[in-house]
């Protein structure tokens, strides 16, 4: 479950005025290393194959927003939330993308979309829904914000950091760095106790 995603840049995304300019931007290319050919979307596409570009995503660049993608069409299956920043390589999801949704907007206060920010958002459904815990510094033990045993889904927005199946940092341990995690895998669904920043 260590990080897929390998951002060169992150950068703080710009909310614009309320004009149909206002939504993030995010530019997916059909090779690695940002070449071949790019798509750039400016709002939610449940289908990525009604623009030719299904399971052809090989590396993304994320201009402003947070964008969730996923394997499946209607943001089903396997998702993951990108940042503002640069992926020139999509490991685990090359060729695999199928729907892309913006899911925040700096400034935008509506509807379902989480704020962002944070170090580390833990989710208590998967898909990054539910009211998140906002964290930027180790926690020992998560009883301590009811939130022990409680994350099926995180977002790391900066750092890589350490979640843990027992309190103090014990226990299986995991190692995750900047990206969304949809859905949480290798035991830690529903098992997160600790957590800190190794980096």
């Amino acid at each position: 479950m260590v990080r897929s995603f390998r951002p060169a840049l992150l950068c703080a995304a710009t909310f614009l005025a309320p004009l149909a300019a206002s939504a993030g931007e995010i530019t997916v290319f059909e090779d690695a290393g940002f070449r071949g050919r790019p798509v750039t979307l400016r709002s939610d596409t449940g289908d990525l194959s009604r623009m030719g570009f299904n399971d052809k995503t090989s590396s993304i660049i994320v201009r402003s927003g947070a964008w969730e993608v996923c394997k499946d069409a209607n943001y089903r299956g396997n998702c993951r939330v990108l940042q503002p920043g640069r992926y020139d390589s999509m490991p685990g999801m090359n060729d695999a993308v199928s729907s892309v949704r913006e899911v925040s907007r700096p400034g935008h206060g509506g509807g379902h979309r989480p704020d962002m920010n944070g170090a580390v958002l833990m989710f208590p459904d998967a898909g990054m829904r539910g009211r998140p815990v906002r964290l930027d510094r180790e926690v020992r033990d998560l009883s301590r914000y009811g939130f022990n045993d409680r994350a099926e889904s995180i977002v790391v927005n900066y750092g890589r950091w350490e979640f843990c199946v027992d309190a103090n940092f014990r226990g299986r341990c995991v190692v995750m760095g900047p990206g969304g995690y949809g859905r949480l895998h290798g035991g830690l669904d529903r098992r997160i106790s600790s957590l800190r920043r190794v980096r």
